[in-house]
């Protein structure tokens, strides 16, 4: 059903080959394009990406100081608090989340 077939990669212009295994591997999973890097670009731009390079790396999150309103200690939140509102640090947050399933 599936043959080997000759891709060229789009980052390097190198040729390879996508299997035929390969080709059976992305019709299970559900894949409809075909690999469009060679498995050398596709390494390194995983290894990109995993080091924080690259397009999908998110900005630092700017965090603010606050007041636990349950236990008094102070912390980090990652919202400007407006006093409107309790603010919980980690410790006291995490059980009030996990009660309200």
């Amino acid at each position: 059903m599936f043959a080997d077939k000759v891709l060229s990669c789009k980052d390097c212009g190198a040729e390879f080959v996508f299997s035929a295994s390969e080709q059976e591997f992305y019709a299970e999973k559900g894949f409809t394009n075909e690999p469009g890097r060679c498995p050398s670009c596709r390494s390194a731009r995983k290894a990109q990406n995993r080091n924080g390079g690259g397009y999908s790396s998110r900005p630092q999150r700017e965090m603010f100081p606050a007041t636990c309103s349950s236990c008094g200690k102070e912390t980090t939140v990652p919202f400007q608090p407006t006093g409107d509102k309790p603010v919980y640090c980690r410790d006291c947050y995490t059980p009030r989340k996990r009660s309200n399933w």
